[in-house]
């Protein structure tokens, strides 16, 4: 068996100095039948290491159901890196950041308002749980085992967010008796408050940047004396959220930042090698002071783009690497443009008009008291004394339809930071609210969703509410198989309508979805939950993974929230990710 350790200056592997030259993949962002080749590339790009988060909430949805099989199977992943000759790290958080819903942490963890990221006994609790289960399949596959697995993170960017040393030497304890005998480190970005805040004298730690090289490591070299320096997330591009811009970084800028790195003697993780996507739901957001939901693309400008492509960056970042460390001769290619062509959409009928059988409550219940993992929920109240007026809700979480009788009214947005709007009477008001994406970093983690605080018509509370949750995948798979209504000539509609497209493939094979002339919703393959689309941009397109298609006969199922501006599934030969700052 092979050891890894940390000398005074270096890595150790087998007692030999080695530098970490490595690349993030998020196995939770990409289809398990694409797993292998997303590694392979990696390899060949020259890295000989693959990193990858744990996302706790897509291993443990519901409290008690854990999951790691197929699209949450860890140990494969890990497996196929062993596979392919190369090293893995792994940091299982319990908070992970990445842009994912929530951080990666579970709605029922963080529902009710709870002290997060601490040694408040009850979470410890439950992270100790969900951590044995990791190392459950970490463990037997460490380095000196006769596995992959080198390096394991506790926690993730700690000093951005705490200071509980407590809650970190639990974390390392409850690691080490759970038989990870591995190095173990952390990793903040590089200034002394968070180094200092984020992690523990017996951790290593690491760093995260993009840029200034030489300047970020000497702040590191300044609170890690001894060992090797590393950026364990050398940021190579940026995500992009709904209304935004699509991120670039400068091809040779990013080439050059890695370029000195590495002359500095230092181990690199490029965060990210392939970034993948946010398939169905999973999505994060970011809110300092103004809310802002992730895109479902999370190409992050990466070496390998979204379809597993290479780019300029990964030809570059290769180039780069071949100066310090042996490359591989083979150089993938790029793949021929995908298919281009359309299918006709038939409205199949309306898609949020469930009944409302929950009994009436004083106050609208959350997606949080309801459990409800989903992105829509209506809410509907009774006008009193069928009148209209001044709606006003406190909170808005995150976007909300009104109507009243039926008739759309107007938007609130959270986004925007809408609080009112003005109703005409009426006997019945609606409200589908959308959850759009939980918010990952810093201390809005873990808050609800839904109507929160309190909802007046001119100033007067309204109240018996029935709440009533919307599940979307349950949803389209209805629609899926449902008739046709006939309405295929418009997609103007003065309520959601679903839309079912069929067509033929000669074989299985990456799509691209056209988006741009919808307007925001949600879309299936198959039954494949490709994810969120909005003409909000910049995002114009879904990826469409080979393996969710079939040879022959495919569905296509779009869940629409306002109108198609062109009832039609046009497919188009590449990735339209949006326009980019000049």
């Amino acid at each position: 068996m092979t050891s890894f350790s940390i000398g005074e200056t270096d890595f150790l592997r087998g007692g030999e100095p080695h530098r970490v030259i490595s690349g993030a993949i998020h196995y939770f962002r990409v289809h398990p039948d694409q797993w292998a080749d997303r590694i392979r590339k990696a390899r060949l790009m020259g890295l000989n290491t693959v990193e990858t988060y744990v996302a706790w909430n897509a291993h443990e949805p519901r409290r008690g159901e854990w999951d790691a099989t197929w699209w949450n199977d860890l140990g494969r992943f890990l497996d196929l890196i062993q596979a392919e000759g190369m090293d893995a790290i792994v940091r299982p958080g319990p908070y992970i950041c990445a842009e994912w819903h929530n951080g990666g942490l579970p709605i029922w963890l963080t529902a009710g308002g709870r002290e997060l990221r601490s040694s408040e006994p009850t979470f410890l609790a439950d992270v100790s749980e969900y951590l044995r289960r990791v190392y459950e399949i970490v463990a037997p596959r460490q380095i000196d085992r006769g596995g992959p697995v080198v390096l394991v993170q506790i926690e993730n960017e700690y000093g951005a967010y705490g200071a509980d040393s407590a809650y970190l030497e639990a974390l390392v304890a409850l690691t080490r008796d759970a038989g990870i005998t591995v190095p173990l480190t952390t990793v903040d970005q590089p200034t002394d408050r968070m180094l200092a805040d984020g992690s523990l004298p017996s951790l290593h730690k690491t760093a995260s940047f993009g840029s200034r090289s030489a300047e970020r490591l000497a702040t590191l070299r300044a609170h890690q004396p001894t060992g090797p320096l590393m950026c364990s997330e050398f940021w190579d591009g940026w995500f992009d959220w709904w209304g935004g811009v699509h991120h670039t970084t400068d091809v040779a800028a990013a080439a050059a930042d890695l370029d000195a790195l590495l002359a500095a003697g230092a181990s690199v993780n490029i965060y990210m090698f392939h970034g993948g996507t946010n398939f169905g739901l999973t999505n994060g957001a970011n809110d300092k002071g103004r809310y802002l939901p992730i895109v479902t693309s999370y190409d992050y400008d990466a070496p390998l783009d979204e379809a597993g492509e290479p780019t300029a960056k990964f030809h570059a970042f290769r180039e780069v690497i071949a100066r310090y460390a042996p490359v591989p001769d083979e150089v993938p290619s790029r793949s021929a443009p995908a298919l281009e062509f359309s299918a006709p959409l038939r409205a199949v009928g309306p898609w949020t008009d469930a009944a409302a059988t929950a009994a009436p409550t004083d106050d609208p219940a959350t997606f949080d008291a309801l459990e409800h993992a989903s992105a829509l929920v209506r809410y509907d109240v009774p006008l009193p004394e069928g009148r209209g007026g001044l709606l006003s809700i406190d909170d808005v979480r995150d976007l909300a339809w009104v109507n009243v009788d039926g008739q759309p009214v107007g938007t609130l947005s959270r986004t925007r930071h809408d609080r009112s709007l003005p109703i005409p009477a009426g006997r019945m008001l609606s409200i589908l609210v959308e959850d759009q994406g939980r918010v990952n970093y810093e201390h809005r983690l873990g808050e609800e969703k839904g109507l929160i605080g309190a909802i007046t018509l001119d100033g007067v509370a309204l109240r018996g509410w029935r709440s009533t949750p919307l599940d979307v995948a349950a949803i389209a798979a209805r629609a899926a198989q449902s008739p046709a209504d006939g309405a295929t000539s418009s997609g103007a509609s003065a309520q959601p309508l679903a839309w079912v497209g069929e067509f033929d493939l000669a074989s299985p094979t990456d799509l691209f979805l056209d988006t741009d002339r919808w307007s925001k919703g949600y879309a299936f393959v198959n039954g494949f939950f490709l994810g969120r689309y909005w003409r909000n941009g910049p995002t114009r397109t879904l990826y469409v993974p080979a393996p969710a298609t079939s040879a022959g006969a495919n569905r296509v199922v779009v869940l629409e929230l306002e109108q198609l501006l062109d009832p039609r599934a046009a497919f188009v030969s590449r990735a339209d990710l949006g326009d980019v700052e000049e």
